[in-house]
């Protein structure tokens, strides 16, 4: 029987590793976790934050996930989502089709759909 979530690995491409970083580390504010030396050799990087793991893989040849995606629970939703939009990244709500969840969509630099949400205050 399934017990919870290890991780959640979402593709790059080769050497896209330090522009992840730029995104993850830096813009998300995660903490890079070392890769297992076996699994280094691979590229990517793998990114953790709270109760979430987020592994990013090498793939070739490398296709976004438009529709696929991690969906990250924020606790201030409206800040994410001004950092984001003033970097550049396009935000697009996604109110009202959960209740008692507010959430919106963007994409990673690699095209990379992402989702974040956070419960209503009244939800």
């Amino acid at each position: 029987m399934i017990t919870g979530l290890d991780h959640v690995q979402v593709a790059i491409p080769r050497g896209g590793e330090a522009t992840a970083r730029g995104f993850y580390r830096e813009l998300l504010g995660m903490t890079e976790i070392p890769k297992p030396p076996a699994l280094a050799a691979r590229g990517g990087c793998w990114f953790e934050s709270g109760r979430a793991v987020l592994h990013l893989g090498v793939e070739e040849p490398f296709r976004p996930a438009r529709k696929a995606h991690p969906a990250f629970l924020v606790s201030d939703l409206d800040a994410l989502a001004a950092v984001l939009v003033a970097r550049g990244h396009e935000v697009t709500p996604a109110d009202g089709e959960r209740p008692g969840i507010r959430r919106f969509h963007t994409f990673d630099p690699f095209g990379n759909r992402i989702e974040f949400q956070q419960a209503s205050p009244l939800g």
